[in-house]
């Protein structure tokens, strides 16, 4: 988890300690908790550390590491290429921390802040990506609820890693009534990304994994439009757009768009959940079904313009072919010839 660079982590001075974890420089600072470039000397690997804030009391710092634990617990046991790996979890003095795998790239607000055009199909293939993560999560009982592009990863390999499961909700673990409460209390006053919740959100209704099909599918509206489907000065005001407001279709805002993947962006959208991808698995198989189809028309035109381009070849391989029938037709004459020849002498 990291935006640029370091060198070996023998070359770099110390800064802090964690456990048993060596902590080298600071990477990233967010509401709850901040970010360290560190190194695990027992693995001998690099892992990126994070550490949560202190509080002003000791009931939220309670609530707080509540909260921590859900993430740390939901997040453990997921094992997917397209969701970040959680190494360990634990609480040392006051201070809670989460050590995970260390990434190379950017997340996707950078390629969204600088404006990076990518092509669709690659948009498509990335996103199709992310849809198999999150329904692997789903499926494992796991419901992301901040789906942003904040948390969501482009290695230098270009394969995107979910991020950030801080207030996903463990299904299968929620025995205890009190780590909604708190799961809630923090998604309503600290966490949570306005423009990318859902309208069951907005509304405050029971978030379900359909929350995350939508959520998704306004970042892939954003990716593909560089603009938010929605925006207001107030979060009253955003809220009530998300509700009840329609979008403008992203082939609407860039006719180079192509209308397949506009709808399915619409349709992960939908403010009926009824009318959503019922799975995230059903976003990912039409996003690969894009992808193939346009992979297969790139090759067919691909083929066309070297046809075109080497009329030549063509002209060659037409004048063997004219040949070859030509000869073929001399050999059979020259036969009915000589047949012909050889019945007259014998009469």
């Amino acid at each position: 988890m990291n935006s640029s660079s370091f060198p070996n982590h023998s070359t770099l001075i110390p800064i802090k300690r964690i456990n048993r974890y060596v902590l080298f420089r600071e990477i990233g600072r967010g509401a709850i908790g901040t970010v360290f470039y560190g190194h695990d000397p027992v693995i001998d690997r690099e892992v990126a550390v994070k550490i949560f804030h202190h509080l002003p009391s000791a009931l939220e710092n309670k609530q707080r590491d509540q909260l921590f634990m859900n993430e740390a617990r939901a997040a453990g046991r997921l094992s997917h290429p397209s969701i970040i790996t959680i190494y360990d979890a634990a609480s040392e003095g006051n201070r809670c921390f989460i050590a995970m795998e260390y990434l190379h790239g950017k997340d996707l607000r950078h390629y969204l802040d600088n404006r990076k055009a990518f092509d669709f199909v690659t948009i498509a293939h990335m996103f199709q990506r992310i849809a198999e993560g999150l329904d692997y999560a789903h499926r494992e009982g796991v419901t992301h609820r901040d789906i942003k592009p904040a948390n969501i990863f482009i290695q230098d390999n270009m394969r995107p890693k979910l991020l950030d499961f801080g207030i996903a909700r463990a299904l299968k673990r929620d025995n205890d009534p009190n780590a909604e409460d708190a799961a809630t209390l923090f998604h309503n006053n600290i966490l949570g990304t306005p423009n990318y919740m859902s309208p069951e959100q907005a509304l405050a209704r029971p978030v379900t994994n359909l929350t995350d099909i939508y959520s998704l599918g306004v970042v892939l509206y954003e990716m593909l439009t560089h603009q938010k489907p929605f925006q207001a000065n107030t979060i009253d005001g955003l809220s009530q757009m998300i509700v009840h407001k329609q979008p403008k279709a992203p082939h609407e805002i860039n006719p180079a768009i192509p209308i397949t993947l506009s709808r399915i962006v619409l349709r992960a959208m939908s403010k009926q959940t009824n009318k959503r991808f019922q799975t995230a698995k059903e976003m990912a198989n039409e996003l690969k079904r894009f992808v193939v189809t346009e992979k297969k028309e790139r090759r067919s035109e691909r083929n066309k313009l070297t046809s075109l381009s080497n009329p030549v070849d063509n002209d060659a391989e037409h004048q063997h072919k004219r040949l070859f029938w030509l000869s073929c037709i001399a050999i059979l004459l020259a036969a009915a010839v000589t047949a012909n020849a050889f019945l007259s002498k014998i009469r």
